[in-house]
């Protein structure tokens, strides 16, 4: 660290004693240390920010230069204090840089002058310490009798820069150190007894601080910590929070430059310094680290304005409200159908299914007619709905809000479907299918029963057998249409085309605890005639049907169950007993319903 004189300060004593360094020219500011340490301390800061600001470090009671504060001193002692120095330099007003004890003061003057201060900038403040942590500060104000004791301090400094202490930050220490050991014993007790009890003080006040206010603290700060600058900064009318990654207590002294940078950037615009500037913002991680949120895939249409259908794919779409019914999604300003999208009096949202894909990419490419490759036909509005989706939203154009580079299309929904069909997903920048993990079947041992309960509008498909009983599709593993003992197989010989989805049991057989059954749901489409025994029969009639094995009754009584609750779960167990584990609500049931509004 740069000698002081190096720097051109001018170390000064006002009429009532007080000591100060005054530097700079520019809009006033006034820095206030924390308990044990000088006006010394912002040695960086008046570096840094004194072309632009006059710059006046003070000497609180009982530190450096400044005479003893009274044996019960609160904090309007020290605040008096700071004011009448203002005073005497003739300052009608300044912003205030407080760290810890000293934002306490600095808080203490704004809130009862307020018309003395512009702005504040409160750095590792504290704010109603938890139990814990405010006995551990009283305990150390209790054994004040014994500072100036090396391993007193040593604990000090471990709790402000960290223990072991990083080789780049030994400047910084041993500057405090020399303040610790310098400071007049009586007058470092009696702050900090006051300290150890003032971080309430301002709790019923705050929603009075007429000045903007920062609230800066570290992450790594035990005991200034950021859970303290939030709940301020949230009380303060005109408060904002900001925490520094990886910064303790005394990051002023340990991140000069980074610190400095934020207290001018608020000075000067009422805003802390912004992400980017700080060199750890990377708008390209920004993207991946959203893209881990896994979402569904939609393709959003509407109709131009030469009447010519216009589309893109889009995951960036959310329910907003149910009365009034309100849905939104997210277009990029530089996409080409911005223009006809933000002019248009309605648009219409596909939700895709896992089948398909293709479409999804033909939408988000740059193809010149991308409804060639999908069947479509006009919604209530007249939007474009995407035949194939798992639902479909029919909405007219509710408000059109600018964000960022994005706008945020919102839309009243006048009419809806939705069907069974398996959604399709996107994470990470890749499509994932959450209904079925044919990996994962594909390693079952060959004598597992993959078997499925298909749905199709409120009827569930069975094969009937020669003496009049039914069964589940069922088959030794997943396999393939050409494997006659698969489930693949068995649908493949009754024509049944099916669409697997999400699990919905395994169980052990009781009798032969190796073997394992696996169902899952999912739905199929067709007629079906009595000459191949296929049979879909009413949910609600399912009770009444001859089913041989027990299990596979109470799983069809359990879906019955769950499906009319549309909160179907996965039972995990064996033929006798089991638990059944609850699932997030899944996409809604397979009877096509639809709305109007």
């Amino acid at each position: 660290m740069a000698e002081l004189a190096a720097t051109a300060w001018v170390r000064q004593t006002a009429p009532d004693g007080t000591g100060f360094i005054r530097a700079g020219s520019g809009a006033p500011v006034l820095l206030i240390h924390g308990v044990g340490m000088n006006a010394t301390i912002w040695h960086d800061q008046i570096a840094s920010m004194q072309d632009n600001h006059d710059l006046i470090a003070i000497d609180m009671l009982g530190h450096g230069g400044s005479p003893l504060p009274p044996e019960d001193a609160g904090l309007t002692d020290f605040a008096d204090q700071a004011l009448r120095l203002i005073d005497h330099l003739g300052l009608a007003s300044v912003s205030i840089v407080g760290h810890s004890m000293g934002a306490l003061v600095a808080l203490e003057i704004a809130l009862h002058a307020p018309s003395r201060v512009r702005s504040l900038v409160c750095l590792n403040a504290v704010f109603r310490r938890p139990a814990a942590l405010a006995q551990a500060v009283r305990e150390r104000a209790a054994a004040l009798g014994s500072h100036g004791d090396a391993s007193a301090i040593a604990a000090t400094l471990a709790r402000w820069f960290g223990d072991p202490l990083p080789e780049s930050l030994a400047d910084a220490a041993a500057m405090a150190r020399a303040a610790l050991e310098g400071v007049d014993p009586e007058g470092y007790a009696r702050t900090y007894r006051l300290f150890a009890r003032a971080d309430a003080e301002h709790a019923d006040t705050l929603a009075r601080l007429a000045a903007p206010a920062l609230f800066m603290t570290g992450s790594q700060d035990s005991n200034s910590t950021p859970a303290m600058s939030a709940a301020m900064a949230r009380l303060a009318p005109h408060g904002q929070c900001l925490v520094l990654s990886g910064e303790r207590h005394m990051m002023a002294m340990a991140s000069p430059e980074k610190v400095s940078r934020h207290i001018s950037a608020f000075l000067d615009t009422g805003q802390a310094a912004k992400p980017q500037a700080d060199g750890t913002f990377d708008s390209g991680e920004f993207r991946r680290a959203l893209g881990s949120f896994l979402t569904g895939v939609t393709i959003v249409t509407t109709i131009g304005a030469e009447g010519e259908p216009r589309g893109f794919t889009a995951n960036s779409f959310t329910s907003v409200s149910l009365e009034p019914p309100l849905v939104l999604v997210c277009i990029a300003k530089k996409a080409l159908g911005h223009s006809a999208f933000s002019t248009s009096r309605g648009f219409a949202i596909n939700i895709l299914s896992e089948s398909q894909k293709a479409q999804s990419g033909i939408f988000a490419s740059k193809a010149a007619d991308k409804f060639a490759s999908v069947g479509w036909q006009a919604g209530q509005t007249g939007n474009p709905l995407i035949d194939g989706s798992v639902a479909v939203f029919d909405c007219a154009m509710e408000q059109l809000v600018d964000a960022g580079d994005h706008s945020i299309l919102i839309g009243r929904v006048r009419d809806f479907s939705h069907n069974g069909a398996q959604p399709l997903g996107y994470c990470r920048g890749t499509y994932v299918t959450p209904g079925l993990s044919q990996e994962a079947l594909a390693a079952v041992p060959p004598d597992t029963e993959v078997g499925a309960i298909l749905e199709n509008e409120g009827r569930v498909l069975f094969f009937e057998t020669s003496d009049g009983f039914h069964e589940l599709p069922a088959g030794r593993g997943l396999g393939t249409s050409k494997d006659a003992r698969s489930l693949r197989g068995c649908l493949a010989a009754r024509a049944v085309e099916a669409q697997l989805g999400f699990l919905f049991a395994v169980w052990d057989d009781a009798a032969n605890p190796s073997r394992t059954h696996v169902y899952y749901r999912g739905t199929v489409e067709g007629h079906y005639t009595d000459d191949r025994r296929v049979r879909l029969v009413d949910i609600e009639q399912i009770a009444a049907l001859k089913i041989a094995d027990p299990a596979v009754r109470s799983m069809l009584a359990r879906y019955a169950r769950e499906r009319t609750q549309d909160a179907f779960g996965v039972y995990v167990g064996n033929e006798v007993e089991g638990e059944v584990q609850p699932l997030a609500r899944p996409s809604p049931s397979a009877i096509l319903q639809s709305g109007r509004r």
